[in-house]
């Protein structure tokens, strides 16, 4: 068998089991590496190119800076400014929603800003009393037109201007895309502003994200933290130094009473004080104060309410923890004000609905734990089997916690990498690294967190299938699919090259990653241009275009996903909205792109 059809074989192959999707997409393009390998189709280092090839790194480094960017509460900050904009104008809400992700789904890819949006544009239609199914997809559709804005927006944006600069026709510059990127973002505004109210459905849907933004006054008012305590270091030369706690005279300072002693070991201290205990008092801040310094006390901690503005920051949070059944913290004294490990402060105990006041209490199975200590060691308390965490910290510090200097970081972060790419001053992927870097040095986001920001899924998916690229470039497989294509089109001219390629690269990306679509679709598209005898960046253009354009299906990408359930969509419930907004993208495609880029 000659090597172009055991290509097309592969390649029917491969998108046999897409469609099937019984199979991990990660798991089909390495399955789809090893055969070409085994086939003999490409030797071993081909095989392997795709997993170390500039476009992989460049696009695994612009998943830690969407992370970055989201992590540090700049997607927050502009839907809460945008939410306090926009007053009791539901269309007007929409559009600006829809404006929103696709600025942001240039900013942090379309997946990211989906992420991030979600629970934002639930609240913003429920305060509203529309249906969020009326503006969740219409917020998914215009991430996909604002993925076409830049050139760092979208992994398909990437490949082929790295496509065009191999054919030798130069890479697309920066914000080239935006040429057609406007012009689609215009156009599913507009389209969806006019229809989405009228084509979508209206459903009770079970799956909402929480609404998290005042997450900070609502714990305020449901443990009641207006007093709080005082936590006061005993100092060496302390008078207080050997006196039992419950002999202590406070009578001078009217109002002080204390909660609790905690011992230098974290336990409950019941004997007499000594240098390094800690004295957990309530009372008047003032009165407090004078206290701390007639009795050579250090000021350890004030009071933490929402009202003093330290409740929730960039560099503080809280978390509610349950003590589930069998935890060994079950009978274990802890009081309000306490010092735990992981140096987080216990603000408040509630049993059964009620506050346990601010002495000492032994836990029972369900008590309730406010807790407040650096983010950092909130969210170290997800993976502690002693206790169970309510709501998600990391959620927690991206909708409530306000911007602070991580942000600013993470935008002066962004802005370098932009402009470097603009200029044309490094390549993509060392900008890309460099900016991955950069956001963990100044500790916008941790070390593990930027592993974990990556979509290896994505990244696998690039890596094993840019191997079946190459293998359908070089055994001629492309040139075959090319005549094909040139046989349909035949001598109606090049507009209908782009009608035909733009048909076969839609609907194919409606059922299979539009990433995936682009990756096999590339070298034909090059093929076709060179047989046709016109340019190959008009070809390109289109087959970025068609690539992002998937609007019929919930599985065309995986921003639709997420709004399915929370939306309560079905699967025709997209092609509603989705083929007005194909068919607006194909007229841009035919259109615009011949005008800029000349055959």
């Amino acid at each position: 068998m000659d090597p172009a059809t055991t290509s097309l074989l592969v390649l029917a192959a491969v998108v046999v089991l897409f469609i099937w999707n019984r199979l991990p997409v990660a798991a089909v393009a390495v399955l789809t590496a090893l055969t070409l390998w085994a086939t003999g189709l490409l030797d071993y280092d081909q095989v392997l190119a795709g997993f170390g090839d500039p476009v992989v790194v460049f696009i695994a480094s612009l998943f830690v800076v969407s992370e970055a960017i989201d992590s540090a509460g700049v997607t927050n900050w502009a839907g809460q400014t945008l939410l306090a904009r926009i007053g009791d104008r539901p269309r007007a809400a929409l559009v600006a929603v829809m404006a929103l992700a696709a600025v942001m789904s240039a900013l942090i890819t379309l997946n990211g800003a989906a992420a991030a949006l979600l629970p934002m544009v639930v609240v913003i239609a429920m305060r509203l009393k529309v249906a969020p199914a009326h503006m969740l997809l219409p917020m998914a559709f215009a991430g996909s037109s604002g993925s076409l804005l830049i050139l760092t927006a979208s992994p398909i944006n990437v490949l082929v201007s790295d496509a065009s600069s191999d054919a030798g026709a130069g890479g697309f510059g920066f914000f080239e895309f935006a040429v057609v990127g406007i012009p689609l973002v215009l156009g599913t505004l507009a389209i969806c502003a006019l229809i989405a109210e009228k084509v979508l459905p209206v459903r009770e849907s079970l799956m909402l994200p929480p609404d998290l933004s005042r997450y900070a006054s609502t714990v305020q008012d449901h443990y009641d933290l207006t007093d709080g305590f005082h936590r006061l270091h005993v100092r060496e030369h302390s008078p207080l130094v050997g006196t039992s706690a419950d002999r202590l005279d406070l009578a001078p300072y009217a109002g002080v009473t204390v909660t609790a002693v905690q011992a230098s070991d974290g336990t409950v201290s019941r004997g007499a004080l000594e240098a390094g205990d800690v004295l957990v008092v309530t009372g008047p801040s003032d009165v407090v104060s004078r206290l701390a310094m007639d009795l050579v006390l250090t000021v350890a901690m004030r009071p933490v309410t929402d009202s003093t503005g330290v409740l929730i920051t960039d560099e503080m949070g809280v978390a509610e923890l349950v003590v589930p059944p069998r935890s060994p913290l079950v009978g274990e004294s802890v009081f309000a004000g306490q010092l735990r490990s992981s140096d987080v402060v216990i603000l408040a105990i509630r049993r059964r609905g009620k506050d346990l006041g601010a002495g000492p209490v032994d836990l029972v199975e369900g008590d309730l734990l406010l807790v407040h200590g650096a983010w950092s060691a909130v969210d170290s308390l997800v993976d502690h089997r002693d206790v169970v965490v309510v709501n998600s910290p990391d959620l927690v510090r991206r909708q409530a916690a306000p911007l602070g200097s991580r942000a600013w970081r993470a935008v002066a972060v962004l802005a370098v990498m932009i402009l470097l790419l603009a200029l044309g001053l490094v390549p993509a992927s060392i900008a890309g690294l460099g900016a991955a870097v950069a956001m963990v040095l100044l500790r916008v986001i941790s070390g593990p967190q930027a592993l974990r920001s990556i979509s290896w899924q994505t990244v696998v998916l690039i890596g094993g299938l840019i191997p079946l690229s190459t293998a359908i470039r070089t055994s001629g497989a492309a040139d075959l699919l090319a005549s094909w294509l040139l046989a349909v089109v035949g001598d109606a001219g090049p507009i209908v090259l782009l009608l035909a390629l733009f048909v076969m690269t839609a609907t194919l990306g409606q059922f299979i990653s539009n990433t995936a679509t682009v990756l096999i679709l590339l070298p034909v598209a090059v093929a076709a241009a060179t047989e046709f005898g016109v340019s190959v960046q008009p070809v390109l253009m289109t087959l970025a275009i068609a690539g992002a354009c998937s609007f019929l299906t919930p599985v065309a990408t995986p921003a639709n996903m997420m709004v399915m359930g929370p939306g309560g969509y079905r699967f025709n419930d997209y092609w509603r909205l989705g083929l007005p907004l194909l068919l607006w993208w194909l007229v841009v495609a035919l259109v615009v792109v011949p005008l800029v880029w000349h055959f």
